[in-house]
């Protein structure tokens, strides 16, 4: 018998290629290409080691460039020999950590629309989930306190994944495999709501206490994935002004959440390039062209044209609507000039003043980050304020012969690491004296 000559490549992809379900990609990829080998994380990216024809190989790669998941971004690939890899099929292997070059964090990103089906099933044990993910959207950067990616470099290490859940994580042909935020009912994190004046109730339903509170004028802080928001009823004018009083902000804009882009079609001006942003991954605060007869409360912009307006995010957000919640008036947590809140304790502190209670969970924030806002000129995209679900994405710049490390201003700070031909922008900070 003949055997067909079998070739060895070590093939390393660099890029935001950790935090995406890249090494899934890669191992259903190769199981339909026919090759053999293991693919895991390094500090630089992801490496595949892998067995088969040359035809094979040169056909995997090529569908590595063109069959990317649609989180991720390849920014280089190299190829060299290596030894054969004494493996059947295609194997996940641990991470390892060169301590050399370091890969790009991905930024978070909103529900996708098949988790969003799952968590509107009434048949699916995720139905109402508020920390449902897969491979393909929820927490990244906020979550990642090192790399290379995996759940215990993560701040899901505290939650251990139930039966059910580490099954569909070892499955590889399920969307949640090695999807390191995979949790559920039974075994991730948990709401809570905590009245400001600190008594709390073990019987009460955290987020329907939360909607209740807000349907009769009342405010909370709302914990999402990157920080604390002050939520209230975006059509009451005495809630709307006595957030405005609470937070010492008389006039300067709020931001809209609403649960439905035909919703926020009743509340502003909404183009088809302006559509695209609201329901992008990112899903940031859109700058729009307010309708003058749309039912918002004048006190959210008021005397301005323009309405910043941004859909659910994450799946708290939808819980909220899901249960009732009117349109929302969504404003960081935090009293103006001050950091957004993002650690509970703090948050305790500095927002139950400004609200009648919290709705929490218990999954640490590592890194806060701000909503994103943008406008749009034409088709064009301006951002106004780049933070959740574009940093910390970096942008290529060209070559570049030295690192260079620019700090910002005072005010609305951002800071931005120029090295190797990228540069990499931090989330909104805001304003340096208040830090």
């Amino acid at each position: 018998m003949v055997t067909a000559a079998r070739d060895a490549e070590r093939i390393e992809v660099r890029g935001v290629v950790q935090g995406v379900g890249f090494r899934p990609f890669v191992h259903r990829l190769a199981i339909e290409v026919g090759l053999d080998g293991v693919v895991g994380n390094d500090s630089g990216g992801v490496f595949v080691e892998v067995c088969g024809s040359a035809r094979r190989i040169d056909e995997f790669v090529e569908r590595l460039l063109t069959e990317t998941p649609p989180l991720a971004r390849i920014d280089e690939v190299s190829r060299r020999a290596c030894a054969p890899v004494r493996h059947r099929g295609l194997t996940i292997v641990e991470s390892t950590s060169t301590g050399a070059e370091r890969t790009f964090i991905p930024p978070d990103t909103a529900v996708c629309d098949d988790c969003l089906s799952e968590f509107h099933d009434p048949f699916d044990r995720r139905r109402h989930h508020a920390f449902i993910t897969c491979t393909n959207c929820g927490p990244r950067f906020t979550i990642i306190r090192d790399l290379p990616y995996d759940r215990s470099a993560t701040t899901m290490a505290p939650f251990e994944m139930c039966a059910a859940c580490a099954a569909e994580y070892s499955d590889p042909t399920d969307r949640r495999y090695h999807a390191q935020p995979v949790c559920c009912h039974d075994c991730g994190p948990v709401l809570r709501y905590r009245p400001a004046n600190g008594d709390r109730d073990p019987a009460v339903d955290p987020p329907r206490e939360a909607v209740t509170i807000i349907l009769a004028g009342g405010t909370v802080a709302v914990k999402g994935v990157g920080g604390y928001h002050l939520a209230c009823d975006a059509t009451d004018d005495t809630a709307v002004g006595r957030l405005r009083m609470r937070k010492h902000r008389p006039d300067k804009p709020f931001a809209v959440m609403l649960g439905t882009l035909d919703e926020a079609h009743r509340f502003a001006e909404i183009s088809r390039a302006e559509a695209a942003q609201l329901c992008s991954p990112a899903r940031p605060i859109v700058l729009l062209r307010a309708r003058p007869d749309g039912p918002v409360s004048e006190l959210a912009a008021p005397g301005n044209p323009m309405l910043g307006i941004m859909l659910p995010s994450t799946p708290v957000h939808h819980l909220l609507f899901a249960l009732g919640a009117p349109p929302l008036v969504m404003t960081s947590g935090n009293v103006s000039g001050e950091p957004l809140a993002h650690l509970d304790a703090d948050a305790f502190e500095r927002l139950a003043p400004l609200c009648a209670g919290l709705l929490l969970h218990d999954r640490e924030i590592h890194a806060p980050c701000d909503d994103s806002v943008v406008r749009l000129a034409g088709d064009h995209l301006l951002p106004v304020r780049r933070a959740r679900g574009f940093a910390p994405m970096p942008v290529p710049v060209g070559a570049a012969r030295r690192s260079v490390l620019a700090v910002g201003g005072e005010l609305k700070n951002t800071f931005c690491l120029a090295n190797n031909g990228h540069a990499v922008m931090s989330q909104h900070i805001g304003d340096m004296e208040n830090l």
